[in-house]
């Protein structure tokens, strides 16, 4: 849907140009300016257009801050459950549905050390799947809830 939106706004911002273009009498312009200087412009404002485009879409803004109240209770709750700070690191990942070697690789650890935060994870959520764990977070508030049909 976002998508379609920035579609018609750079349609729409593309048909401005154009009219404006004929208001100034586009002949005018091409004549008076040598060509190379005229689309050596055209370049740079879509060059400029292709970034700020790139830079929307390669980097949404994410609401990752949470209240103070929110913050105590889920200190409370790993401290209830016995989850470290690094096992909930690995948790969230699980949550983003990494394999082990994806979290090994972005938490810059071995293989078998995400598989001993993995099966002490399992432990303490007392869980024997992945799934079963990240689901269990949720219940117990250690991850947001997300609703499938808002996604």
């Amino acid at each position: 849907m976002k998508a379609y939106r920035n579609m018609l706004f750079f349609a729409i911002i593309i048909a401005a140009i154009a009219v404006v273009l004929k208001f100034v009498e586009y002949q005018f312009w091409v004549r008076s300016i040598s060509l190379e200087v005229y689309l050596g412009l055209i370049a740079l404002l879509f060059a400029g257009l292709g970034l700020w485009v790139g830079q929307k879409w390669l980097n949404p803004k994410t609401e990752t801050a949470i209240s103070a109240e929110d913050s105590e209770k889920l200190i409370q709750q790993l401290e209830k459950t016995g989850i470290s700070s690094r096992e909930y690191e690995v948790l969230q990942l699980l949550a983003e549905g990494l394999s082990n070697q994806e979290i090994a690789d972005r938490l810059h650890v071995s293989l078998s050390t995400i598989k001993t935060h993995v099966s002490n994870l399992f432990s303490k959520l007392q869980v024997k799947r992945r799934t079963q764990a990240v689901q269990q977070a949720k219940s117990l508030h250690l991850l947001p809830y997300q609703d499938p049909t808002k996604v």
